[in-house]
């Protein structure tokens, strides 16, 4: 089985861009938010709906996956401007080869302490639980592809745990907030991957969302896991490219870097696998001595159990609420 590489595409306009993926033959994958139409109609920039009429030039390429944007969700306008039902809907619109559940990722510029990347591994737990139940009254259940989320090894496992009864054998999983993470330490690429190698069945593969070429050959012991990879990092290329030459970064100067970058990709494929260091693994959490300390962290896991169980929104607030809570559990156990 052999790892695949995903093109990241950065629209699915006519031109040079798409005319040159579709001659690759390569597998292509869009972002929500690269089919987002958007109106100031009301004086303000919002969200407006699908450019679904777009979907029609992908008639050609190899192949189509759907990403769901959560990065540039999170970063760009500080959460999904779309709800879970309008995404379901933009999924079920083309014969796309899977779709990625909704998730929050976990990079440090999002997620800026531990209890943030904690809460956000409940939210990806409820939008993959309700991405699921959408996709069933839709008819595109087997196309989903569930998502976990995680800035530790230990992280993706619990996800894994959460989301154990949507996994299906031959069905990839994805692997999110991995584009910007180095390749090796205790929470780096190769240790999350392995980590996910030893606790899945051999019937899970992986696809590993934003991993950068450089990474490849370190990913090649891995071939049997890995499913695929994809990358929009040559379109970074094209802007050096044109920002050192004094030129513009016209789509034809992008579609020949990607055209390059695929080139470079499958020659890394065919390389010899990197010989891998040993594996650093975290130390396991240790749980606050102070009583106040203890009680806030029970009040912030009993509010993820309820927004993972559907009580609470995956979008809802809840930093205000955090500190009453604790109150109540103090009150009743640990100040006794």
């Amino acid at each position: 089985m052999s790892l695949e590489i995903i093109i990241g595409l950065p629209h699915l306009n006519e031109g040079p861009i798409l005319t040159r993926a579709c001659a690759l033959q390569q597998t292509a994958l869009i972002s929500a938010n690269a089919l987002s139409h958007w109106s100031s109609r009301r004086g303000w920039r919002e969200w407006a709906g699908w450019r679904l009429g777009q979907l029609s030039n992908a008639r050609g390429l190899a192949g189509l996956c759907l990403d769901s944007a959560g990065f540039v969700a999170a970063s760009r306008y500080g959460g999904f401007p779309w709800t879970i039902p309008d995404y379901v809907a933009l999924a079920a619109a083309y014969p796309f080869r899977w779709w990625a559940s909704a998730d929050y990722c976990v990079e440090p510029e999002i997620a800026r302490d531990r209890e943030e990347v904690v809460d956000r591994l409940s939210r990806t737990i409820r939008a993959n639980r309700d991405c699921r139940r959408l996709a069933e009254d839709f008819g595109i259940a087997d196309t989903m592809m569930p998502v976990i989320q995680g800035r530790r090894p230990d992280d993706y496992e619990r996800c894994v745990d959460a989301l154990w009864a949507s996994l299906r054998p031959g069905s990839p999983l994805g692997v999110g907030s991995m584009c910007r993470r180095d390749v090796h330490g205790p929470e780096g690429l190769i240790a999350v991957i392995d980590h996910l190698d030893r606790i899945l069945p051999s019937c899970v593969r992986l696809h590993a969302f934003g991993v950068k070429g450089a990474a490849l050959p370190f990913l090649l012991p891995y071939g049997r896991r890995i499913a695929s990879i994809d990358s929009q990092a040559y379109g970074i290329d094209a802007r050096r490219t044109a920002f050192r030459r004094g030129i513009s970064k016209t789509d034809t100067l992008v579609a020949d870097h990607m055209e390059n970058w695929v080139s470079v990709q499958r020659t890394r494929l065919a390389a010899r696998p990197l010989q891998l260091p040993q594996c650093q693994t975290q130390p396991p959490d240790r749980g606050p001595c102070d009583p106040w300390e203890a009680a806030i962290a029970q009040a912030r896991a009993e509010i993820r159990e309820l927004i993972e169980a559907g009580e609470l929104d995956h979008d809802e607030l809840i930093a205000p609420w955090i500190e009453q809570w604790a109150a109540d559990i103090y009150r009743d156990g640990f100040a006794a």
